[in-house]
């Protein structure tokens, strides 16, 4: 049976935490009687990640669990691009490994996708920072705005947190465009609003509950330098007509 949801979780050297992450994803599909499927997607991880995955959603054998795993580390945007392309569902979620978005906020998004109001539904930090439960630190909080007024300056896009790790799509429209996408890693994010936006879909930023992991992989510094060369590759794909080649 096809599912209605897939959830698709990323994961790059994170067997500290990804076994537990996947039992309160699939406690909770269980609990609220989902028709979903669950992909992890193992990007080129050293250590146990896939194993640990693996074993985890042993214990929940009766839901239907992938998980995926290559040799070398492509990167956080290739990782959910290829969860994305092995999702059946015609909704697909993909959520941050350290569930800093707890899954009980999946309804927000999903639902404006079943409503058919919205194709592309995204969770942001910054609409109601009430909702932030766990703060960053200071300066990586403060880094954070910098970065996102960088996005808005750079994209044009007008959204107020295109990073977090917490997104939906209607995969009937968004599959297509996978295949034009260039970025693999930290502006993946980006790279995917834009396209929607590129191709009219009707995108919408919701405001979610979110809370600061420790063990977060961004490097302020490295990060905003492969921002930069990330958002110019984008705007370049845009004017050479990379994002018009849709199959």
């Amino acid at each position: 049976m096809i599912p209605a949801i897939s959830i698709v979780i990323p994961a790059y050297e994170e067997q500290a935490r990804v076994g537990d992450s996947i039992r309160q994803i699939l406690a909770y599909v269980k609990g609220q009687k989902l028709s979903a499927e669950l992909i992890v997607v193992d990007d080129g991880s050293k250590d146990n990640t896939a194993g640990i995955a693996e074993s985890a959603a042993s214990d929940y054998s009766d839901l239907p669990t992938e998980v995926i795993r290559y040799e070398t580390n492509r990167g956080k945007g290739f990782a959910v691009k290829t969860g994305l392309l092995a999702a059946r569902a015609d909704i697909a979620v993909f959520s941050d490994a350290d569930l800093s978005t707890p899954i009980e906020e999946l309804p927000k998004l999903v639902e404006p996708i079943e409503r058919s109001e919205y194709d592309v539904t995204f969770g942001s930090r910054a609409l109601d920072r009430r909702l932030i439960e766990t703060h960053q630190p200071w300066r990586r909080e403060q880094g954070g705005k910098v970065m996102n007024l960088i996005i808005r300056t750079m994209s044009g896009l007008p959204f107020a947190d295109t990073q977090c790790g917490f997104k939906a799509f209607n995969m009937k429209k968004f599959r297509p465009l996978l295949e034009t996408m260039t970025v693999d890693r930290f502006g993946f994010d980006v790279e995917f609003l834009f396209v929607a936006a590129y191709h009219k879909l009707r995108l919408k930023e919701i405001p979610v509950r979110w809370n600061n992991v420790e063990g977060s992989k961004v490097s302020v510094l490295r990060d905003t330098r492969r921002m930069f060369a990330e958002l110019n590759q984008i705007r370049h794909n845009a004017k050479s007509g990379v994002y018009d080649k849709v199959k």
